[in-house]
């Protein structure tokens, strides 16, 4: 089974995730798409973060009737923050069975020389790209098996959402509706003020 798995904080997921996500699962080889909930990206700040079990819950109402797509909490139990070769090496001890490729934008590949024993992910791991605004090819002097992909480009960042909702501006086609209608009902997001 091949299982590519897509990292993120997903605070929250949005329609780009899923469109990215799908168009993985849709044409290439893979069986399957994880979206992998990070509880803390170690180049994030943790305090503009939900809680880890509602960003599990935003993305598992994203997917609920998608069969190609699946949510995944491994780092919830893993040492914080993640180191994402830490996770893949867990999850390798996990699933043998499973052949694991990552899926990345342009602008995470195109600082992977920072990440903790790249090296390893490199050299052990296929790796999908989507381009990003100002990312749309793979820098010079990074190697591997890495596949280019040419997903349509949204610029859409769950930062503008999040800023978005908390001015009280509606979401609506950003995110699923039962995203939103969650955000909504759970007040998500919106100013303290």
């Amino acid at each position: 089974m091949k299982v590519a798995l897509f990292f993120g904080s997903f605070n929250p997921i949005h329609v780009g995730h899923l469109i990215i996500a799908n168009y993985i699962a849709e044409t290439t080889d893979i069986d399957k798409v994880w979206l992998v909930v990070s509880p803390q990206n170690p180049l994030k700040q943790k305090s503009s973060l939900l809680n880890e079990y509602d960003r599990l819950h935003l993305v598992n109402l994203a997917i609920e009737n998608n069969f190609n797509l699946e949510s995944c909490n491994i780092e919830f139990g893993l040492p914080k923050p993640s180191y994402t070769i830490n996770t893949l090496i867990y999850l390798k001890e996990k699933h043998p069975e499973i052949n694991f490729s990552l899926i990345m934008g342009g602008d995470n590949i195109a600082t992977i020389l920072k990440w903790k024993n790249y090296e390893k992910i490199l050299k052990n791991y296929s790796i999908f790209i989507y381009k990003r605004p100002g990312f749309e090819e793979i820098p010079r002097g990074i190697n591997g098996d890495i596949k280019l992909l040419d997903v349509p480009l949204l610029d859409i960042s769950s930062t503008f959402i999040r800023d978005s909702i908390s001015k009280g501006i509606s979401m609506k086609y950003f995110l699923p509706d039962a995203v939103e209608n969650y955000i909504t009902e759970m007040n998500l997001f919106r100013s303290k003020v």
